[in-house]
C-alpha cells in the first residue's frame, strides 16, 4: 500500500482521494498517540472550501478520544507551527495543501515544538490511522471539547510585527500577492509595520481561488503589478504562506535560490552565518552553490522537503536554509518556512546594503535549469525502466562536466519530476523536453 504521508503531510483531491473519514481517523490516531500524555490539540486551516469539512472531521475524531481541540480558524501554516510550539499544546494539525490547486487539501501534523513529525513517528501514526476504529474511545463523560480560539493568532502577529518594526521600510513601495490564501489578512498588516507602503493583490479568498493564477507558483500578475505601480519590490506568498518568491523593481522574478543567496551572502559578509553553512535541497541551482562557495561559505544538500532542510540545519548548526520553491527557514526567527519572515528579511538586507533587489540578485547568477512535472501512472518505478535510465545516462554525458539531471517522484502530487541543469540553455531545454516525453511514454 502507498504510504499516506508524503514529503509534506497527507495530500489529495478533497472528498475524493482525501476524504473526511481519513481526517476523522487522523484525529483519533493523533489523540491516541501524540496526546496520550495529556494536553490539547491546536488546529488551523487555509482558505480552501474543503477546510471546514476537514477541521470538523479532525475535531470529531480527536474529541471522541477525550482530547480538547482549539480551532484557530484561517491561519498561515507558520502561524500554526508557532502556536503549536509555544508550550501550551501537545500537537497541531494544519489543514492545507500549500501551493496546490483549491481542489486539493492536505493534513500536516506538528509536534509540541511546532515541527513536522519525523518519519518514524509518522509511520507509527499511519499504523494507528489504519486501525482508528479499534482505538479505545472516551467514555461519554470524558468526551473532549471544541474551543473556538481565533484570538490565538494575535500571538503570531505580535511576534512577526516585532521583526517588522526592526526594519526601516519608510519610503519603500511593496506589492504583496497574498495568493487568496491564509495570509491575506495578516500579511499586509505585518509588512506595513516596517513603515513601507504596501499594495496588496489577490487578497479576496472565496474558497475556490486560492493559488489560482497568483501566488508563489504563478507570479506573473505580481510582476505586472510591480511594473504598473512603479514599486520597489514585490513578494508572492503561496496559499498557506510558508513560501515566498520576490520580484525586483523591473518586474523580474527573483526565485527562492536567489533569495537564499542574497540572505546568505549578506550574513557571510557580517560573520553572521553559523558555520558558514547554507542548507538547500538537491534541486537548488548550481549557480547558488558557486556564489556561496566563492564568498567563503559552503552548501549542504538534502532530499526535497523542508523537514529535511530543518533536520540538516539542526545537525549541522546552520542558521539558514531553504528550497528553490521559496521555502526559507531563518533559525534566529522561526523553525519553519515563513514567507512573511522571508519578505521582512529581504527588506532588511535591501535597506542595510542600500541596494535594490535586482542588484542583490545579480550576485547569484543561476545556471539554466528546466523542471518538468510529468503525470504518469508508475511514477515510483521510473528507475526500473532500462530505456529511460539509458536516455538519462546519455543526456548526463552530453551535459558534463557542469550539468546534472535529477528525476524523482513527487511527494505531494501524482507526477514524476524531471530537473535538468547545465551551462547551455538550449541544450537544457531540449534534454528536459526529451526526458519528460520519454517518461510519459514509458510510464503511462
Amino acid at each position: 500500500m502507498t504510504r499516506l504521508f508524503g514529503t509534506d503531510g497527507i495530500r489529495g483531491a478533497a472528498n475524493k482521494d482525501l476524504r473526511p473519514s481519513l481526517a476523522f481517523a487522523l484525529g483519533r490516531a493523533t489523540a491516541h498517540q501524540v496526546l496520550k500524555d495529556g494536553g490539547a490539540l491546536v488546529v488551523g486551516q487555509d482558505t480552501r472550501r474543503s477546510g471546514d469539512m476537514f477541521v470538523a472531521a479532525i475535531t470529531a475524531g480527536a474529541t471522541s478520544m477525550g482530547a480538547t481541540v482549539h480551532d484557530v480558524g484561517v491561519v498561515p501554516t507558520p502561524a500554526l507551527a508557532f502556536l503549536a510550539g509555544n508550550g501550551h499544546f501537545a500537537a497541531g494539525i494544519m489543514v492545507s495543501a500549500s501551493h496546490n490547486p483549491a481542489e486539493d487539501n492536505g493534513l500536516k501534523v506538528l509536534d509540541p515544538s511546532g515541527l513536522k513529525l519525523d518519519d518514524d513517528l509518522e509511520d507509527e501514526l499511519e499504523a494507528l490511522i489504519l486501525q482508528a476504529d479499534e482505538l479505545p474511545a472516551a467514555a461519554p463523560g470524558d468526551i473532549g471539547r471544541l474551543v473556538r480560539d481565533a484570538g490565538l493568532l494575535d500571538q503570531y502577529i505580535a511576534h512577526r510585527t516585532s521583526l517588522a518594526t526592526a526594519v526601516d521600510g519608510k519610503g519603500l513601495h511593496v506589492v504583496l500577492d497574498a495568493a487568496n490564501g491564509a495570509a491575506w489578512h495578516v500579511g499586509p498588516e505585518i509588512l506595513r509595520a516596517t513603515g513601507a507602503r504596501v499594495t496588496v493583490i489577490h487578497d479576496s479568498p472565496d474558497g475556490d481561488n486560492i493559488n489560482r493564477d497568483c501566488g508563489a507558483t504563478h507570479p506573473e500578475s505580481l510582476m505586472e503589478a510591480v511594473r504598473e505601480h512603479g514599486a520597489d519590490v514585490g513578494f508572492a506568498l503561496d496559499g498557506d504562506a510558508d513560501r515566498c518568491v520576490a520580484v525586483d523593481s523591473d518586474g523580474h522574478l527573483v526565485d527562492g535560490d536567489q533569495v537564499l543567496g542574497i540572505l546568505a551572502l549578506e550574513r557571510l559578509r557580517r560573520g553572521a552565518l553559523p558555520h558558514g553553512s547554507l542548507v538547500v535541497s538537491v534541486l537548488s541551482n548550481g549557480g547558488l552553490q558557486k556564489a556561496v562557495e566563492e564568498a567563503g561559505g559552503r552548501l549542504v544538500r538534502t532530499p526535497v522537503g523542508d523537514k529535511h532542510i530543518l533536520a540538516a540545519m539542526l545537525v549541522s548548526g546552520a542558521g539558514l536554509g531553504g528550497e528553490k520553491s521559496g521555502h526559507v527557514i531563518v533559525r534566529e526567527h522561526t523553525s519553519s518556512g515563513d514567507g512573511i519572515v522571508t519578505a521582512i528579511e529581504l527588506l532588511r538586507v535591501m535597506r542595510a546594503s542600500g541596494m535594490g533587489l535586482g542588484e542583490l540578485a545579480k550576485e547569484i547568477p543561476l545556471l539554466p535549469q528546466q523542471q518538468k512535472a510529468v503525470r504518469v501512472r508508475h511514477r515510483d518505478q521510473w528507475d526500473a525502466d532500462d530505456v529511460l535510465r539509458g536516455a538519462i545516462a546519455d543526456a548526463e554525458a552530453r551535459l558534463a562536466p557542469h550539468g546534472r539531471i535529477l528525476v524523482r517522484p513527487s511527494g505531494t502530487e501524482p507526477v514524476l519530476r524531471v530537473m535538468v541543469e547545465g551551462a547551455d540553455a538550449t541544450m537544457v531545454a531540449e534534454i528536459a523536453d526529451a526526458i519528460a516525453a520519454l517518461a510519459g511514454e514509458r510510464l503511462h
